[in-house]
C-alpha cells in the first residue's frame, strides 16, 4: 500500500513539472543556489514587492473581465464585421496585438486563442489554425513591449530601474513598429482571402460588473504607472473580487507569480556568486542586447530578465533584448508554451506541422528584429 502511494505521489510530481516545466525549473533553480549562498537575512532584498503586487492586481481583474466575457464579446462583434479568412485572421491576431499591450501576453493567448478556434473551426477553415495560433502567440509577444505591463519582464524592468514612461514607450517603439509590418505580411502571404460565414454565439456581458471591473482596471494601471501606491490595490481589488468574484482570484496564474518569487531568489544568489557574476558582468559588457536575446532561448524571457538586471545598468538594450527574445526556442516566453498547449488540446494530430512552422516563423521574427535592433543600437 505503501509503495503504492509512493508511485502516485511521484507520477503526480511528474505531471506537475510537465505541466509547469518554467515554475518547476525556477523552483529547482532557487533550491540549488540556495545551497550554495545558504539563507539570510539579505534574501529579504532580492524580492521587488510593488512588481509581484502589480502583477497579482493586473491578473486578477483581467481574470474577472474574463469571467464576464468582456474581451470574447467585444472580440467577436469586431471579427463579425470582415467576411474572408485574411481578414478574420488579421483581426485575430490585431486583437491578440492590441490586448497584449493591455492585459499581458499570457492573459491576452488565453482570452483570445480559443476565439481564433472558434473562428476557424466553425468556419471549416482548420488548415489555417497552426499558422493562426503561431502569429497570434509572435504577436502577444511582441505586442506586449509598447507597455510596461504587456509582458511581465517589461513591468519588472519598468519598476526596477525606475524608467519614465515616454521613455520607457520610445526605447521600445522602432521594434514594435517593424513588428507590426512583419506579422501583417505574414497574414497578407500565408492566409488567402477566402470568404467565410461566423456564426453568433449567445453571449451576455453584465454591464453592472463590466463598470466595476473596469474602474479596478484603471486602479491596476494607476498603480502600474506609479499614480496610485501599490499596497492599496493590494487591498482594495482583493477584497472587491471577494464579494463579487471569488472564481477571478482562484484563476489567477499563480504559477507565473511563484516562478517571479523562485527566479528572484535564484537571481539574487548568482549575483552573489563571485565566478557568476563576473562571467555575466563581461559579456554584458560587450553587448547586453545579444546577451539577452541568447539568454532567453535556454532560460526564457522573465528570468533572464531577472537575471542580467542584477550585472547590468544598461536596461535600454535589455528591455528590447528581452522582448526579442521571446521569439525563437519554444521555451523562450511562457507564452510560447501556453499557445502550444492550446494548439495540442484541439489537434494532437498536426504536433509535428505546428512545431515546424514555429520554428520557421519565430526564428524569421528572431533573427530580424535581432539585426534589426543591432543597427538602432541604443
Amino acid at each position: 500500500m505503501q509503495v503504492h502511494t509512493i508511485k502516485n505521489r511521484i507520477k503526480n510530481l511528474l505531471y506537475f513539472i510537465k505541466k509547469n516545466p518554467v515554475l518547476s525549473i525556477a523552483f529547482a533553480a532557487a533550491v540549488i543556489t540556495s545551497i550554495i549562498v545558504p539563507v539570510d537575512k539579505e534574501y529579504i532584498g532580492y524580492f521587488d514587492f510593488k512588481t509581484l503586487t502589480c502583477l497579482f492586481c493586473v491578473l486578477a481583474v483581467v481574470c474577472a473581465l474574463r469571467n464576464i466575457n468582456f474581451f470574447y464579446i467585444i472580440a467577436e462583434k469586431l471579427v463579425k464585421i470582415f467576411k474572408n479568412a485574411r481578414s478574420c485572421v488579421l483581426v485575430l491576431i490585431y486583437i491578440t496585438f492590441i490586448g497584449s499591450m493591455l492585459i499581458a501576453n499570457d492573459m491576452a493567448l488565453l482570452t483570445f486563442l480559443p476565439l481564433g478556434y472558434f473562428v476557424l473551426a466553425s468556419t471549416g477553415k482548420h488548415k489555417y489554425m497552426a499558422v493562426t495560433f503561431i502569429l497570434q502567440n509572435i504577436a502577444a509577444n511582441l505586442g506586449g513591449m509598447l507597455t510596461p505591463f504587456g509582458n511581465p519582464q517589461n513591468l519588472y524592468l519598468y519598476s526596477k530601474f525606475n524608467i519614465d514612461n515616454l521613455e520607457f514607450m520610445q526605447i521600445m517603439a522602432p521594434t514594435f513598429v517593424l513588428s507590426i509590418i512583419m506579422i501583417t505580411l505574414c497574414c497578407l502571404i500565408f492566409i488567402r482571402p477566402e470568404q467565410m460565414t461566423i456564426m453568433s454565439s449567445k453571449v451576455y456581458l453584465n454591464p453592472k460588473k463590466t463598470i466595476l471591473y473596469l474602474v479596478l482596471f484603471a486602479l491596476s494601471i494607476a498603480i502600474v504607472f506609479r499614480g496610485i501606491p501599490y499596497y492599496i490595490g493590494l487591498i482594495i481589488i482583493p477584497a472587491v473580487l471577494l464579494l463579487f468574484d471569488r472564481k477571478a482570484l482562484r484563476d489567477v496564474d499563480y504559477g507565473l507569480l511563484f516562478t517571479f518569487v523562485f527566479f528572484f531568489v535564484f537571481a539574487g544568489n548568482m549575483a552573489r556568486i563571485d565566478v557568476i557574476r563576473d562571467l555575466i558582468s563581461q559579456l554584458l559588457n560587450k553587448s547586453t542586447l545579444l546577451v539577452s536575446v541568447l539568454s532567453c532561448q535556454v532560460i526564457s524571457n522573465v528570468p533572464s530578465a531577472i537575471l542580467l538586471s542584477q550585472f547590468t545598468n544598461d536596461y535600454a538594450n535589455l528591455l528590447v533584448g528581452v522582448n526579442i527574445g521571446g521569439t525563437g526556442t519554444i521555451i523562450a516566453s511562457l507564452a510560447s508554451l501556453i499557445t502550444f498547449r492550446e494548439y495540442k488540446r484541439r489537434d494532437p494530430k498536426g504536433v509535428g506541422k505546428y512545431f515546424a512552422l514555429f520554428a520557421l516563423f519565430n526564428f524569421a521574427f528572431l533573427i530580424v528584429l535581432t539585426l534589426f535592433a543591432l543597427f538602432i543600437k541604443f
